[in-house]
């Protein structure tokens, strides 16, 4: 089968999950064997393979779970060529990527990819390092931010996208502090140097300033556009949906609504310079990060086809925008919603939800969805939900427990939407999963510097105070010692082995 186009780049194809291909149908699918099979050669217990494949004139490029990259034959799986990131050090145990990205220029190509605090370029051909890009084939992505280097924590796992000889990129940050700003930026794609950034959280004198506290550009962070990018080629816009800030669960350090958290950015692409925005959720402390990389769609409107951009959320909405002036393409409505009773807490008085379409997740946790398997099983939900304070979109996080449905994982998440653009149908794989949010009081005499303390800021929104976790997705923490050395657990502490 050929590729109707040589090269596929996460962009417009990539986030719309379409393919015009006619071949493969229901009719035929079932008929499909497997032609080979490639080995990665270093799984392990609980390892993970989240890389979308990129393909390019024959070859396939993908990620190993220890975040090695390799080339294959797409015609017979055999292995062209492969680099791995820690080669001479113990690396880390549990990688996550989920993409690369790729710059070609007549017969030359370019793998770009990240690999904890470093933005690789490789030579597309063998696999090595691209000596003059940044120093000796990387750059330091914690550079560049306004901030000591040596303090924060950035990297990148989602791809790229590419606009002419800029490589646009976002990040993953700390969702506690001490943390990162999630400048989205633009760098030389065959020398690394840093063409321009949009600061996500903005500085004196720049729009949305105001939304925050007035030094909070020098130490808070997050807004981070994490779930990668969607690219307009033929306008050379940038779609850029943001992450919440940091705490992701309590904001009574960053009071404000925290523009441009939380948001869709529509970004020039060769200036970094903003043409619209639309802020999700503002002053968020549900962690409703937008999930997704938005999709390129076409709607009809009074008679005319509107080049659009439709963007998935976790709370089980999607927003439909005018891809040039932001307008929306349905009615949003603007709801009152109440206050937090937490101290130091100001929320937002009011929130976005679209009246059209219709969710695509169910929007409150209700008894009648408990579940039924056993009577033991109904009785103990029941009385648990009994409990805790449960109610619509937006209902404040709170000391005895707060339901959130759809939860942190969605609605929608990373994996996105597909959108078929001959029949106009939008599919979205949902997630309807209830979390509890619950605020603990910390004691005044707990420290910064304390361990325990660094535990709370850090660990406890996922792995809980009391080091229980949430099983499967959050392991116990308990007795950790007893399956991991000390310098394994240093490891981890240092450079994570967790989300995004």
């Amino acid at each position: 089968m050929r590729p109707v186009t040589p090269l596929l780049l996460c962009a417009l194809t990539c986030t719309a999950q379409y393919s015009p291909l006619k071949q493969i149908d229901r009719r035929n699918v079932a008929q499909l064997v497997q032609a080979w099979k490639y080995d990665t050669g270093d799984s392990f217990a609980g390892s993970e393979m989240q890389c979308r494949p990129l393909f390019s004139d024959g070859v396939l490029y993908a990620t190993s779970p220890k975040l090695r990259v390799f080339a294959l034959d797409a015609a017979t799986g055999k292995q062209l060529w492969s680099f791995d990131p820690f080669a001479g050090s113990a690396g880390r145990s549990k990688q996550r990527n989920r993409g690369l990205t790729m710059w070609a220029s007549g017969s030359e190509r370019r793998i770009y990819f990240g690999a904890g605090p470093f933005l690789y370029s490789l030579d597309g051909k063998t696999g090595r390092p691209v000596a003059e890009f940044g120093s000796a084939g990387r750059i330091d992505l914690r550079e560049g931010l306004g901030r000591d280097p040596q303090n924060l924590t950035v990297g990148s796992t989602s791809p790229g996208v590419v606009w002419k000889d800029l490589l646009i990129l976002g990040s993953i940050v700390p969702e506690g502090l001490p943390s990162a700003p999630g400048d989205i930026r633009a760098f030389d794609v065959r020398t690394g140097a840093l063409r321009w950034s949009f600061h996500t959280i903005p500085r004196p004198g720049e729009f949305g300033y105001e939304t925050w506290p007035a030094d909070g550009w020098k130490y808070l962070g997050g807004a981070n556009s994490w779930p990668g990018l969607t690219l307009d080629e033929k306008r050379g816009i940038v779609f850029a949906p943001t992450g919440s800030a940091s705490f992701d669960f309590y904001g009574a350090n960053r009071a404000g609504d925290n523009l441009f958290a939380n948001s869709l950015l529509a970004l020039n692409a060769s200036t970094g310079e903003r043409i619209w925005h639309f802020q999700f959720v503002r002053h968020d402390v549900w962690d409703r990060d937008l999930p997704a990389a938005p999709v390129l769609v076409t709607v009809r409107r009074d008679g005319r086809a509107v080049d659009a951009v439709a963007q998935i959320t976790k709370s089980g909405f999607v927003y439909v925008f005018d891809r040039i002036n932001g307008k929306p393409l349905f009615p949003i409505g603007n709801l009152t919603v109440p206050s937090s009773g937490a101290d130091g807490e100001v929320l937002a008085p009011t929130q976005s939800l679209p009246l059209k379409p219709a969710p695509f997740a169910r929007q409150i946790f209700t008894e009648e969805m408990i579940t039924k398997r056993t009577p033991e099983a109904h009785r103990l939900v029941l009385g648990r939900l009994k409990k805790l304070k449960n109610g619509p979109q937006f209902t404040p996080p709170s000391l005895e427990g707060t339901v959130v449905f759809p939860g942190f994982d969605g609605g929608g998440e990373w994996g996105g939407p597909a959108y078929d653009p001959e029949t106009g149908l939008l599919y979205v794989n949902s997630n309807e999963m209830a979390w509890i949010l619950r605020l603990v009081p910390r004691a005044a005499a707990r420290t910064a510097s304390s361990g325990r303390g660094l535990y709370i800021r850090n660990c406890a929104g996922c792995h809980r105070e009391d080091l229980g976790g949430s099983p499967p997705e959050f392991p116990s923490l308990r007795n950790i010692g007893d399956s991991r050395t000390p310098e394994q657990i240093g490891k981890i502490l240092r450079d994570g082995a967790g989300r995004m």
